[in-house]
């Protein structure tokens, strides 16, 4: 691929002359590395291969293999996430720790890797509220949020500006914000098509007006993590040092590896201490390209109440159908189960307050576990129950498949009967669920959803 000469031009602002050459030989002339985030809630031995050093879920592979055809892929096992962007987990690790009831906001959330980390990070006692304000984009973030399938995070899509409402409310603000992409010019050459000299100031305004609608909802003492997959200056280091003048921004004390070789620097913010910042570079290490800073907003005052909700959305299950909703969940005694819309949807007891009070207040695509409906007591069990990481599969009948036959059921397509219990079953691949299926006399209604099955490879 050829690169466009404006922005090889556009380098020299930041690597000298001899990394500027290793640098856009590795882009023009070398593959990408593929890499994988497990899922621990739903694996509990790692997986062998090498490991991102950065990221203790992540795994670099040596070939890139066919994801659509890895049933596992599709249970939520892993998600295929560039080894660079899960640098986020070694920052909120660092940052936050291991504090129980974190409340996190992924702003520019699809489709889905940073927030599948963050929920995982958080624990099953914080929440993720992950945005996109696209909406075709918003329901692609929910269905990776489904199938990874902890139940932790309330998908919405709405314009950075209406969390005005939640001041002080969120102790980590995550912004992966919208950028001109010059460092994925190695893994999507479209990306090069679409880049043009002006893009960088374009996207600079738009990152600083995000972040100035944003501010106010992380509380004193939170933290924001800014990133972009982008090299320039503008859209990184300049707007750090904006957001230092703008506001009361700390720095925060992060030990990196020598070892990893990312290129770490500074940003000037007078007396509360320079801003550190992180840079990746393809001809350095195992990734694409990609920008990180992390502050800590100044103050003291505590979390303040968020906006009063617009509208009631939740009421209580049936008494009588309490039993026949907690016995698929493991752990019943630590969930909540409500109706929305007709549908029974489980919540941690410790979140639902929050969680209650995001989805009342915004615009919601999908939060916790959407379990199903309720017809004469009996649960007809939805599709991302199938994926929640805490069903009791011995709760109901289990048909663990072939390869071939887990194959033909993600593809919605008939499959033998005899791998069926009559009535409805749990599909399995190994130990892994997909979903549901019927089976009534000597056929087999597949209920894979049909927005979601994998076409004919």
């Amino acid at each position: 691929m050829a690169l466009p000469p404006e922005f090889v031009k556009s380098l020299v602002t930041i690597l000298p002359g001899n990394e500027i050459t290793a640098l856009t030989d590795a882009i023009e002339n070398t593959r990408p590395v593929t890499s994988v985030r497990f899922n621990p809630y739903k694996i509990h031995e790692r997986p062998t291969g090498r490991q991102v050093p950065w990221n203790r879920y992540g795994f670099l592979l040596d070939e890139r293999p066919s994801f659509t055809l890895d049933p596992a892929y599709h249970a939520g096992v892993y998600y295929v996430q560039e080894a660079s962007s899960m640098f986020v987990e070694h920052i909120y690790r660092s940052a936050v720790g291991e504090k129980e009831g974190i409340r996190l906001l992924d702003l520019c959330a699809a489709p889905g890797g940073k927030s599948t980390l963050y929920s995982t990070v958080v624990g099953l006692g914080g929440l993720v509220v992950a945005n996109e304000v696209i909406r075709p984009r918003a329901m692609t973030l929910a269905d990776n949020i489904q199938r990874w399938g902890l139940g932790n995070v309330v998908v919405t899509n709405n314009d950075p500006s209406h969390f005005a409402g939640f001041r002080n409310w969120f102790d980590v603000v995550a912004v992966d914000a919208p950028c001109s992409g010059e460092g994925m010019f190695r893994k999507d050459p479209k990306a090069i098509e679409e880049w043009g000299p002006e893009s960088a100031a374009m996207c600079a305004a738009r990152q600083r007006l995000i972040l100035s609608d944003i501010w106010d909802t992380l509380k004193p003492g939170g933290i924001l993590i800014y990133s972009t997959c982008t090299y320039n200056t503008q859209e990184n280091e300049d707007n750090i040092s904006w957001l230092c003048r703008q506001y009361e921004c700390e720095s925060i004390d992060m030990e990196v590896p020598s070892e990893w070789v990312i290129v770490t620097g500074t940003v000037a913010n007078g007396s509360s201490g320079d801003i550190k910042t992180f840079r990746f570079y393809p001809h350095m290490l195992e990734g694409e390209g990609f920008f990180a800073a992390v502050v800590r907003k100044g103050g003291n005052s505590e979390r303040s109440l968020a906006p009063k909700p617009r509208r009631t959305i939740f009421t209580n299950i049936p008494k009588n159908a309490g039993k026949e909703v907690a016995r698929l969940v493991k752990q019943p005694e630590y969930m909540r189960f409500a109706e929305v819309a007709g549908n029974v949807y489980a919540y941690y007891e410790t979140t639902f307050p929050d969680v209650k009070t995001v989805a009342e207040s915004m615009s919601t695509v999908t939060s916790g576990i959407m379990m199903g409906q309720l017809f004469s007591g009996k649960l007809k069990p939805a599709h991302p129950l199938a994926l929640f990481h805490d069903i009791n599969t011995e709760a109901i009948p289990q048909a663990s498949l072939t390869l071939d036959c887990a194959l033909d059921y993600l593809r919605k397509q008939n499959i033998d009967a005899s791998y069926f219990s009559d009535g409805m079953n749990l599909v399995l691949f190994g130990n892994f669920p997909l979903g549901w299926a019927k089976r009534i006399g000597n056929r087999v209604n597949n209920l894979y959803p049909k927005e979601l099955r994998i076409m004919n490879l």
